[in-house]
């Protein structure tokens, strides 16, 4: 089961909000024993007047985040401290010119990701090119041939090596890396031919579905195709990573690109074995914490029937994954074009966002209010788009509203 742990985690915090229940609960505090109740095994044995011992509490709080036990959130905590990593920590304004470079150039998926930083980095390399030069990652984000020939010839060890903004080896700046011009195949392949891991990832805060170099490559999001792209090289590049060993089942790869209807990347990970691989690296290494196949399909199952994605249920089916006899939902109309969900969105505010332009057409036309601003964001349609970099879209509710 994946576990549930909130961002940037740490020992030491989980120790104190373990002691932190164990404290409250012994003084009869009700929401402490109702978590106990709620979390531990045997909450009969616990949940009862007198102290609560600490183990107790651990094993409650382990349990609250989806582990089997204490010991299980302490290796996995281990596991965060040595490869977790939040990306936008970084403070550019005090790095130098190579790391500054890296950060601007890569996806870190959070909200600033967004075409004006990829702008600004793709600038700085022009003004800037020697930037590559003594800087391995540097020359991996942009791709560079020669500077990476250069600097692999004087230490092949460089391919493997942590460093740059984000403490990650070359290859996975590469992957993130969003700039136009070098050769990213060839540069690819010469830190695979120096060692380069093509399962190298990090923990996103903590996070325990690894970002992976595959993950980098094949792109997008929660944030939508323009402000976190698919790598320019995606599907030529991806097909490289799994030639030379990139394990095909990536969880956060799936999560990432399932949002829109267009399967290449399972196309290319199932010719690679993704419906029958055996554990991945990650998998081994984080164990429990780990969501399991079972969730990761049935998590793409379900987006796929209620977005009326057909063509990727039968995609699955045919690849042996057991849909259940899932059907695609159809795409009808609501009988309010202004009905809200619990964000207070209006079905014009997700079409602007995912830059349907026919929808948006069909729900204008049948009475939408381009006008209404969602509770979450305070934000109209237009306005959703233009937040997506969804510059059709923007443009056509301008148009068609006049505004």
């Amino acid at each position: 089961m994946a576990s549930s742990l909130p961002d940037n985690p740490s020992l030491s915090r989980l120790r104190v909000a373990a002691r932190d229940l164990q404290r409250r609960a012994t003084a009869g505090d009700s929401s402490a024993r109702a978590l106990i109740l709620a979390h531990h095994p045997r909450p009969d044995r616990v949940v009862v007047d007198g102290p609560v011992a600490l183990h107790d509490a651990q094993l409650t709080t382990a349990r609250r985040y989806g582990f089997s036990g204490w010991p299980a959130l302490v290796r996995y905590l281990e596991a965060v401290t040595e490869l977790g990593i939040d990306p936008s920590r970084f403070d550019e304004s005090a790095a130098d010119l190579g790391d500054r470079f890296c950060a601007l150039a890569c996806l870190r998926y959070d909200g600033a990701d967004a075409p004006p930083r990829r702008e600004a980095a793709t600038e700085l390399l022009r003004d800037r090119p020697e930037l590559v030069d003594d800087h391995p990652w540097a020359a991996a984000a942009a791709s560079d041939v020669r500077a990476l020939s250069a600097q692999l010839r004087a230490d092949p060890g460089l391919a493997s090596a942590a460093g740059g903004p984000f403490g990650w080896p070359p290859l996975m700046y590469l992957a993130y890396a969003r700039v136009p011009g070098g050769d990213s195949i060839a540069a690819a392949e010469l830190l695979l031919d120096a060692g380069a891991d093509p399962d190298a990832g990090y923990l996103w805060r903590g996070m325990s579905t690894p970002f992976t170099v595959l993950t980098g490559v094949f792109g997008e999001g929660e944030q939508g195709p323009r402000r976190q792209p698919r790598h320019p090289a995606a599907d030529e590049l991806a097909a490289l990573l799994l030639r030379r060993g990139a394990h095909p089942v990536d969880q956060q790869a799936l999560y990432n690109r399932m949002f829109r209807p267009d399967n290449a990347h399972l196309h290319l990970l199932f010719e690679h074995g993704l419906a029958d691989a055996g554990p991945s690296p990650w998998e081994h290494r984080l164990g429990e914490a780990m969501e399991t196949r079972e969730q990761m399909w049935q998590r793409q199952i379900s987006w796929a029937a209620d977005n009326g994605f057909a063509d990727r249920l039968a995609l699955l089916a045919r690849h042996g994954i057991d849909t259940g006899g899932a059907q695609p939902a159809t795409r009808r109309l609501p009988e309010d074009p202004n009905q809200r969900d619990a964000d207070g969105a209006t079905p014009l505010h997700h079409a602007a966002w995912s830059a349907d332009l026919s929808l948006i057409r069909r729900l204008l036309d049948a009475g939408a209010d381009p006008t209404l601003r969602d509770t979450r964001f305070d934000a109209t349609p237009a306005e959703w788009a233009e937040h997506a970099y969804e510059s059709e879209a923007a443009e056509l509710l301008r148009l068609m509203t006049g505004r």
